[in-house]
């Protein structure tokens, strides 16, 4: 499989709901449309950010169905399809393409976790063959997945077995393994960076492309951030690096990104709804506390009249 190398920002969309806690399908097209007009290149859907692991199966291909519908060259689909049970998520894999999604991506078990690296390349291989005509993607988040090793070792194993690999969608601060990730086989492998707050960081060792939740919000801040590293204006860049962690600090004040920023997005034109048990809703004096530290900080005020960023 020919690899296409992602550039630019992948949005982590939010799970919209109604209140009563079904899932809300009719929000994803006014959300479709505001991520293609601040110049997204994708969408990594049903994700940590997407509650993915807290919906039902049904409930994920509903989701796939709707996001698929609005997808386009510039807009593309990647599909978390992890679960603790490689048979549901090739399951989700299968109905992933079938449904027209550009990629699937699969998170290792959080439950019974592989202690070796055949083991996670071997459950990654079954879950790969459900979509065996798209890329499929390890999603590397071992602080939340519990599941760690080195992806530089994993690249080379899972390239082995799964003819459809792609690269990995990585949420991890070890640099080092990143940067050699990228290295690996001549720079073939798509890794994707993962961690918004340290973007810059990232950016200088390779990366190219980028998920993160609060590009939902404010991608402009990270477009503008990546054209002042392409242009060697690094002052510049980090000044917006620097807004980014100011942002994520207060994020985790008020129960971190995923939490926290789908109560976001109501101020930034779509409503999301609450989220899914065990994670808690932002409400009430939180919301409104939330949303004023968020105002101050000029996180929705970033062009100057030029159109330029923090300059």
């Amino acid at each position: 499989m020919k690899i296409e190398k992602t550039e630019g920002l992948i949005a982590a969309p939010f799970t919209p709901m109604k209140t009563d806690g079904s899932v809300n399908l009719n929000i994803i097209r006014v959300y479709a449309r505001k991520l293609q007009q601040d110049k997204l290149k994708g969408v990594f859907i049903c994700g940590t950010t997407g509650e993915g692991m807290l919906l039902t199966n049904s409930e994920r291909k509903a989701i796939v169905e709707q996001w698929v519908e609005h997808q386009s060259a510039g807009l593309k689909v990647f599909v978390h399809v992890g679960t603790t049970s490689s048979k549901q998520s090739f399951e989700l894999a299968k109905h992933a393409q079938q449904a027209g999604a550009y990629a699937t991506a699969c998170m290792g078990p959080m439950y019974l976790k592989p202690t070796h690296i055949e083991e996670l390349v071997g459950f990654c291989s079954e879950v790969a063959k459900g979509a065996p005509d798209i890329p499929f993607y390890y999603y590397h988040f071992p602080n939340f997945s519990g599941v760690d090793f080195n992806m530089s070792e994993f690249i080379p194993k899972a390239a082995e077995t799964i003819p459809n690999f792609a690269g990995v969608k990585f949420t991890h601060n070890n640099f080092m393994d990143m940067m050699q990730c990228l290295n690996l086989d001549g720079g073939k492998w798509d890794i994707l960076h993962g961690y918004d707050e340290v973007l810059l960081a990232g950016l200088a060792f390779g990366a190219r492309g980028a998920v993160g939740s609060t590009y939902n919000y404010m991608a402009p801040l990270y477009t503008g951030m990546m054209n002042d590293f392409n242009n060697g204006n690094l002052e510049a860049a980090r000044k917006k690096q620097a807004l980014s962690i100011k942002v994520v600090g207060i994020l985790n004040k008020y129960g971190g990104p995923m939490a926290a920023g789908k109560a976001i997005m109501k101020s930034a034109g779509v409503d999301c709804g609450p989220c899914r048990m065990p994670v808690k809703t932002v409400t009430g004096k939180l919301y409104e506390n939330l949303t004023e530290e968020i105002e101050q900080s000029g996180a929705f005020e970033l062009k100057t009249k030029n159109g330029n960023f923090l300059e």
